[in-house]
């Protein structure tokens, strides 16, 4: 089931029109891009409400709609850098400075987020997912993953890798969530493979692929919403 509600104005940051001129130096694509980027509504929220990132967002409207990050739950954020989900959490969770109840993990420099313990190291190294529980000091109620593999511009191979790590992550989420947990991670449209959404209706209760007014139209991201973990078989 994909879930997706109309698109609202995203707040009341009023939008100023840039213009990039095409004497600019920039490639004629690059100059589109560019124009587009400083002229979203949502890169000039992001700025002006303190998130690093406009996919902050896209959390935000999830989040209420579903109602993960409620007070007081314990958070992991797989590729985490540059922090908005980390902000946004931490914000929610209420979690607090000196005993973060949120962690994330990336494998680029991120600055620190109040609230939020963060591991510098590849979520794919055998050594993290221990590293993450350790941290967190227990196991997780909620495993978020906004990973997305490196652009080659190949639009299939992107496509597989992205899926790998969506899929890597549902596997980690499903060994460390407690019951009742949930799992949010992007994938792509017309990409969730049948055998990760069976994992995923086999392990939780409900499942919906979600696209939140933050994510532009013409990108092919989804969220997958894995919500209430069944819990692990003894011996799981």
């Amino acid at each position: 089931m994909k879930d997706k509600p109309s698109k609202p104005g995203p707040g009341a940051t009023r939008v100023l029109k840039t213009r990039i001129k095409k004497k600019s130096g920039l490639k004629e694509s690059s100059r589109r891009w560019l124009q587009r980027h400083i002229n979203d509504p949502y890169v000039q929220r992001s700025r002006a409400e303190g998130y690093r990132s406009r996919s902050a967002y896209k959390l935000i409207e999830i989040d209420d709609r579903y109602h993960l990050l409620k007070a007081g739950v314990r958070v992991i954020d797989l590729g985490a850098a540059p922090g908005g989900w980390c902000q946004v959490a931490a914000q929610r969770v209420r979690s607090p400075e000196d005993k973060p109840t949120v962690v994330g993990i990336d494998y680029l420099d991120m600055d620190p987020v109040p609230g939020a313990a963060v591991l510098k190291m590849d979520f794919l190294d055998d050594a993290a997912p221990a590293k993450l529980i350790e941290t967190l000091g227990g196991e997780p109620d909620v495993v978020l993953s906004d990973m997305a593999a490196p652009t080659t511009g190949h639009r299939r191979t992107d496509h597989i890798r992205t899926m790998h790590l969506c899929e890597v992550a549902a596997h980690f989420a499903i060994s460390v969530l407690k019951p009742g947990g949930h799992f949010l991670a992007k994938t792509f449209q017309g990409g969730t493979e049948a055998q990760l959404l069976d994992l995923l209706k086999r392990n939780f209760r409900s499942v919906h692929h979600v696209k939140p007014p933050a994510s532009r139209d013409e990108s092919v991201e989804l969220y997958l919403l894995a919500k209430g973990f069944k819990g692990r078989a003894i011996g799981q």
